[in-house]
């Protein structure tokens, strides 16, 4: 959530960024300024009708040493007026921040300067590339039909058990899923993250402090009942882990990643492009997690980046990087490149990671903070990335490695499997 110091204090500047989201928010931050400026009239009031009233509080109590009754029975109404006008006063200031804040949720993140304008993926940047299109010749078929032919995925039983979107892996497909779990596992491991296996419920407190809620709200899967949404991705748990806290700034930067399962309903998805594992409703993801000093962010994410290079690389799958431009960022990014791997079949690129430097703006609604060398709290950095999500990763890997004989395993993969080919 955007900062009302840095509206006050950057007003033109935070506009002129949203601009390159295609949001015009000059009105939306004018009012919260106004609003703003009345709520800091109404506390100066405030402050003013409470130090009056301790004041004439004191009064009473030498009245009545006094032996002054009467005195002190009149100070006494007199006071009585100042705490009904204190008591609305608090309201009038609750109603302003309440609107204040509703407006703030609203408001996306604003773009790094490196950020270009633009509406949505036609615009994005292409920023590097690596590894060839692999000719598959006669050898050419989808993943889902390897999938059905070698007895890897069942998406009918998962249609029949469940629905559409959640299929059973089995065999080689489960061991398949298990290794690459390992395997990144291990990986964000030797980088220095700390594992954790967290909740796959989230109240909605977590959800407002990552940024799914208000915005993401119709694509998670909400248990009414007990008020608990399924995790979309293992970021918001393992972030949240850092509300209402306040680090040390030597213990900056925080590393931590986790498996989890994601749910996502994926409204609105239908066409050839979601077909097979392309889109799902349940997936598995490793995602990787950084609580950053501010100055430092920056270089955290190129080393986010260079680790999901290197995952790619080891299982030997052609890739691209986009730097997204600022109308296809999600809500709470300031800065995202996006990991599209080649599908040799499909002949389309599959994005399989989002890392994402969100500077203060999780921050803030996570109310996660550090001491500076001065002593005063100041706001983290969160930067997050999947590494990897698993779906389009083995789309990608049945695809791009077929032969005559089946599929060959990557070499770096192999020890988390047990096979070198299915």
């Amino acid at each position: 959530m955007l900062t009302l110091t840095n509206l006050r204090e950057r007003r033109d500047s935070v506009i002129t960024c949203l601009a390159k989201r295609g949001i015009d928010a000059a009105e939306s931050i004018d009012r919260i300024l106004s609003l703003d400026l009345d709520r800091r009239g109404i506390q100066k009031e405030l402050d003013d009708t409470l130090a009056q009233s301790n004041i004439l509080s004191r009064k009473i109590g030498e009245f009545m040493k006094e032996g002054k009754r009467e005195e002190a029975e009149a100070v006494k109404q007199e006071t009585s007026g100042l705490k009904t006008l204190s008591v609305e006063l608090k309201e009038k200031m609750s109603e302003l921040e309440k609107e204040v804040h509703d407006i703030l949720s609203h408001l996306p993140n604003t773009p790094c300067d490196l950020v270009v304008a633009g509406k949505s993926e036609e615009d994005n940047e292409l920023v590097y590339s690596w590894g060839d299109h692999p000719d598959l010749g006669e050898h050419n078929k989808p993943h889902w039909d390897i999938a059905k032919e070698k007895d890897l995925i069942d998406f009918d039983l998962g249609a029949k058990v469940t629905g559409a979107g959640f299929p059973f892996y089995k065999g080689k497909g489960a061991k398949l899923q298990r290794g690459l779990i390992s395997f990144f596992l291990d990986k964000a491991d030797e980088a220095g993250y700390t594992e954790y296996i967290p909740p796959l419920m989230v109240n909605a407190e977590s959800g407002f402090g990552t940024g799914q809620l208000p915005d993401k709200e119709g694509q998670m899967y909400h248990m009414a009942e007990d008020d608990l949404y399924m995790i979309p991705t293992g970021e918001v748990p393992l972030t949240n882990i850092f509300r209402d806290t306040v680090q040390n700034a030597m213990d900056l930067p925080i590393k931590l990643c986790g498996y989890t399962p994601c749910f996502r309903r994926e409204a609105g998805s239908y066409g050839k492009h979601v077909r097979g594992l392309n889109r799902l409703h349940q997936f598995d993801k490793v995602e990787i997690v950084q609580i950053q000093h501010p100055d430092k962010s920056a270089e955290t994410l190129d080393d986010m980046v260079n680790h999901v290079k290197g995952l790619l690389e080891a299982l030997e799958l052609p890739y691209r990087i986009l730097r997204l431009c600022a109308g296809d960022m999600g809500f709470t990014a300031a800065m995202t490149y996006d990991f599209e791997v080649w599908s040799a079949a499909q002949e389309r690129w599959l994005e399989v990671s989002s890392v994402s430097n969100f500077e203060t703006f999780q921050a803030n609604r996570l109310k996660c903070r550090f001491k500076d060398s001065d002593g005063k709290n100041q706001l983290v950095h969160t930067l997050n990335g999947s590494a990897l999500a698993l779906p389009r990763i083995v789309a990608a890997l049945l695809e791009n490695h077929q032969d005559a004989d089946g599929v060959k395993i990557p070499k770096a993969l192999v020890p988390f499997l047990g096979f070198d080919r299915i």
